[in-house]
């Protein structure tokens, strides 16, 4: 079992943060391993909507569908990898701060086949590369805020 948490102070407030990292046609633009990414179900996203990425990760290319567990707005926000070679479980919680927002994510999911066999470093691979994302999300958000 891979299980890990990450915590980014965002400056900026927690319904701009919300509505970009909610974003799935954004997620190439901060998460360096996507190349692309799109909404499958019609409609605005909430609990239920499923949403298909394509990723490069350690050499391989992998298309995944995940599906949102909870969506509430501008606080909470949960995904669950339904297809794909890793199922995971993403949580992030945001924490209104005055004009910023904590953003604390937790991972956890059980890789099958080829990465069953490489879990200790597929673990700290995924590891490495949401602090790296988040750190992108951080720099992006608050880019455009004084840009």
């Amino acid at each position: 079992m891979i299980k890990f948490e990450i915590t980014e102070v965002v400056d900026r407030p927690a319904e701009e943060v919300f509505a970009y990292l909610t974003d799935a046609e954004k997620l190439p633009e901060w998460q360096s391993m996507v190349s692309e990414s799109r909404q499958n179900s019609p409609g605005p996203i909430g609990v239920g909507t499923r949403v298909t990425n394509v990723r490069n990760f350690l050499g391989r290319r992998i298309e995944s569908e995940a599906e949102v567990t909870a969506y509430e707005s501008p606080r909470r926000f949960d995904l669950r990898v339904v297809s794909g070679p890793i199922p995971f479980q993403i949580s992030h919680t945001l924490e209104p701060r005055e004009a910023t927002t904590v953003v604390k994510v937790e991972a956890q999911g059980e890789p099958g086949g080829f990465f069953k066999v490489a879990e200790p470093l597929v673990g700290r691979q995924a590891e490495r590369q949401f602090k790296t994302d988040f750190a992108t999300l951080k720099d992006l958000l608050e880019a455009q805020a004084s840009g």
